[in-house]
């Protein structure tokens, strides 16, 4: 199956660098490449990127930056695959996704395996993931099933069959970092098949730290884009009040000791500014724009 790859990115060069040798070591490669940057500096050299690729520009925000790359991706590609640049996939990623959609006929968007996902800890470096990935490659055996139904997708790497995007895209009113973009897109693209999990590509997401949204746009994001994608009825009203629940909870719980990569406070006091708006009746996702004007004037 033919396959391409978008890669949405802002401040890190090094990142996207490192993926022309991860594209080039891959057993099938990609039918198209598209780098979807916010500015020239957001790239390495133009000659250090995978050849040939396409690199479109515009403004920054994970859904207009993978909506530029939905309106460029060539006739004729089976499957799209959205990876994070901190994402280092398996040499047997991509023939291992075009297998399992080839079997799988009903499904529209699926994740694989995360080895290890940097997310969660201090962050994953990208020797420590060839070392894992290598470990995993010496004895590969993977069998081309579904694992599981799901919500949504987990937006690191993602794959959805081309024909079940159709016209849908990322919904831009989700700014900046969007958290939960990728489960408003799944679901909407679960209308035309399943949504699941496999393990049969791997990879690893590296969890990079640089150019993260600040603590404070993160935990308004936490309550926000819940509450809007519970009215839009992209996501379940439980899953939604359990998801923005737990993170609140955590933000305050864990301000006592941090995490050294995770800024608690200001996320808890964008949780505060969120519940504050809630009460307000102006609670809603691009409020992160009004508050990042107000800081600066500040």
């Amino acid at each position: 199956m033919k396959i391409c790859v978008i890669i949405a990115s802002k401040g890190r060069p090094h990142e996207l660098s490192q993926w022309t040798d991860l594209l080039n070591l891959q057993t099938v490669g990609p039918f198209q490449v598209i780098y979807s940057v916010t500015q020239e500096v957001d790239l390495p050299e133009r000659t250090a990127l995978f050849q040939p690729s396409t690199v479109v520009m515009g403004p920054a925000g994970l859904p207009h930056q993978r909506n530029r790359g939905l309106e460029v991706v060539e006739q004729g590609a089976d499957v799209i695959a959205f990876f994070d640049d901190d994402y280092v996939p398996s040499r047997f990623c991509l023939e291992d996704i075009s297998k399992f959609m080839e079997k799988n006929v009903d499904v529209s968007g699926a994740n694989g395996c995360l080895l290890a996902d940097g997310i969660k800890t201090p962050g994953v470096t990208f020797e420590e993931s060839i070392a894992l990935l290598a470990q995993y490659e010496a004895s590969r055996s993977p069998l081309y099933e579904i694992e599981q139904d799901l919500v949504g997708l987990y937006g690191c790497n993602m794959v959805f069959r081309a024909s079940a995007i159709q016209d849908i895209r990322f919904d831009e009113k989700l700014p900046l970092y969007a958290w939960q973009e990728d489960i408003d897109f799944a679901v909407r693209v679960n209308r035309n098949g399943r949504i699941v999990k496999t393990s049969c590509f791997v990879g690893v997401h590296q969890g990079t730290k640089s150019a993260r949204v600040s603590g404070v746009d993160f935990g308004y994001a936490q309550i926000a884009n819940p509450l809007y994608l519970i009215r839009k009825g992209t996501m379940p009203f439980m899953f939604g009040l359990k998801l923005a629940l737990k993170n609140v909870l955590n933000n305050h719980i864990m301000m006592v000791n941090p995490e050294p990569w995770i800024d608690r406070r200001g996320r808890a006091a964008g949780n505060w500014i969120a519940l504050r708006d809630i009460v307000l009746g102006k609670c809603a996702p691009g409020r992160i724009l009004d508050l990042r004007r107000n800081l600066r004037r500040s």
